[in-house]
């Protein structure tokens, strides 16, 4: 079974990622050049203004296929963004690229080389050649998981993200990346995970850092560790992946009946200023601008209708103008808003504006005709029902000719 899905997610992201390309960088630090592999999203030559987030695999022979394949399919459902991801090889050098000096815990000569090789050399090189947003992850695996945590020990830590995969931990590690994280100020996600098939010795120090971790109370700290049971030391990286990457982008997500039900239902108002706030976070989060998506607007639509408070379908209008402007949406909205209010000669003529829009979701040129003649129907009864009798006016000279005869 874990082979079938490994596959599938190897199909996938083979099939659905336009591009993947070999290069290399000619490091002064390494004194070599360095072989990576990249991989563009499917809608990257698509989409020409769009930044997508970094992610930098350490053991990039390996590791990328199955991020690939996870990215891949969460991003064919909308739950994780589009991800630009670097591979450095390091089949071979990968022992020499994070040796640690067994006394110090810190890197030595040769790994210091590549640890300034990836904050110099390759994300300058990345970033002048795609286009990058401001959101950046670093994954590796045993001792390459060990060794991503040195970018931790920087004043400003070069990287938003931490994938720490069963990690290999230096001397006293465990004891400094709590400190580290309790001292960092800027927003930081950190993940790491261990299995029954770890080596106790690691397994030990991984539990260690995870009790130091959880010890800090920080808003700005997204932590999780997770301990997968009855798998091995190679089979918990396909358990992990798509665990980290649901635990990262978990804002990015759209809204959920979890969400809907804990949440948006339970708001007295500000339905609209919620979904607003939403993809401000995302925004900040992620440095990643996408448009409001048409399943999150249903969903603030229900809650409002749902605890009538109509006028906040005029604020929710405002944002569908402002996501989708050619759409139906924002005029659907306001025609909404007026028809739950009963100013159906509003709400018809709004929904006659929205029919010459463009089509969204399952609105419907068809749907905007058929309420508009609706509501028409409704306001022209009603015109007829309330319309004065008309009365036939006497002429006041006849009363008075007749008045005149019978005195005669």
């Amino acid at each position: 079974m874990k082979n079938l899905y490994l596959l599938l997610l190897l199909v996938m992201s083979n099939s659905v990622f336009s591009q993947k390309i070999n290069d290399t960088i000619n490091s002064p630090s390494l004194n070599e050049k360095r072989a990576i592999t990249i991989s563009l999203p499917a809608s990257y030559a698509k989409n020409t203004t769009k930044k997508y987030p970094l992610l930098v695999l350490l053991d990039g022979d390996y590791l990328l296929d199955p991020f690939q394949g996870a990215l891949t399919y969460g991003a064919y459902w909308n739950d994780l963004p589009e991800v630009i991801i670097v591979g450095i090889r390091q089949k071979k050098e990968r022992e020499t690229d994070c040796a640690v000096d067994k006394e110090t815990g810190l890197p030595d000569e040769r790994s210091e080389s590549f640890f300034e090789f990836i904050g110099t050399e390759l994300l300058p090189y990345i970033e002048q050649k795609y286009r990058i947003a401001t959101f950046k992850i670093i994954a590796g695996h045993d001792t390459t998981a060990g060794f991503l945590n040195f970018y931790l020990y920087k004043d400003k830590p070069l990287f938003n993200a931490y994938i720490s995969l069963s990690p290999e931990l230096p001397y006293a590690m465990e004891e400094q990346i709590p400190e580290r994280l309790s001292l960092i100020d800027q927003p930081i996600y950190y993940y790491h995970s261990s299995a029954d098939g770890d080596v106790k010795k690691m397994q030990d120090k991984i539990r260690k850092l995870d009790a130091g971790v959880k010890a800090i109370k920080k808003s700005s700290l997204n932590y999780r560790f997770d301990e997968f049971k009855e798998a091995s030391h190679y089979a918990l990286v396909l358990h992990s992946i798509p665990s980290a990457l649901q635990q990262f982008f978990a804002e990015y997500q759209p809204i959920t009946m979890a969400e809907f039900n804990e949440k948006i239902a339970k708001l007295p108002s500000g339905y609209s200023e919620y979904l607003a706030k939403k993809y401000e976070v995302i925004e900040k989060s992620f440095g990643i601008k996408i448009p409001i998506r048409i399943n999150d607007f249903r969903a603030i639509e229900a809650a409002i209708l749902k605890n009538k408070d109509y006028n906040d379908l005029d604020a929710l209008s405002i944002l569908a103008r402002k996501s989708h402007p050619k759409s139906m949406m924002a005029d659907y909205q306001l025609a909404l808003m007026f028809e739950k209010k009963g100013d159906n000669k509003n709400a018809a003529k709004y929904y006659l504006n929205a029919y010459q829009k463009d089509e969204i979701g399952s609105l419907t040129k068809a749907m905007m005709i058929d309420k508009a003649e609706t509501l028409k129907k409704t306001f022209s009864k009603n015109a007829k029902e309330t319309a004065p009798e008309e009365t036939v006016e006497e002429d006041p000279s006849k009363e008075q000719n007749a008045e005149e005869k019978k005195q005669e």
